[in-house]
């Protein structure tokens, strides 16, 4: 975390799941970063993460993706995957945001 905080970089994850699921997922895993909630899919559905009928049991989840974003609230840069498994390094994040300054 200090190494984002460092290059400026506030991580935030947002997924289909309610409130407390979200926050026992981040409580279990011991991630400080700030976790949203997005039942509806709503902010899911403007970034074109839907992946409708991938969770469990159909139920519609986002697709794995990371984003920066620079304090306009423009994207700068996007990683999207179709492997749930295949994420960004924090290397590779900590470096594109190094590119973007």
């Amino acid at each position: 975390m200090a190494k984002f905080e460092g290059v400026g970089i506030r991580p935030v994850a947002i997924s289909v799941d309610t409130p407390e699921v979200s926050r026992d997922l981040r409580e279990k895993a011991g991630y400080t970063f700030t976790f949203l909630s997005d039942p509806k899919a709503e902010v899911i559905r403007r970034y074109d993460l839907l992946h409708a009928g991938a969770g469990t049991d159909g139920q519609d989840i986002a697709r794995p993706a990371e984003f920066l974003l620079d304090s306009a609230g423009t994207v700068r840069w996007v990683n999207l995957t179709e492997n749930y498994w295949v994420r960004a390094r924090p290397e590779q994040i900590l470096e594109v945001a190094k590119t973007l300054r």
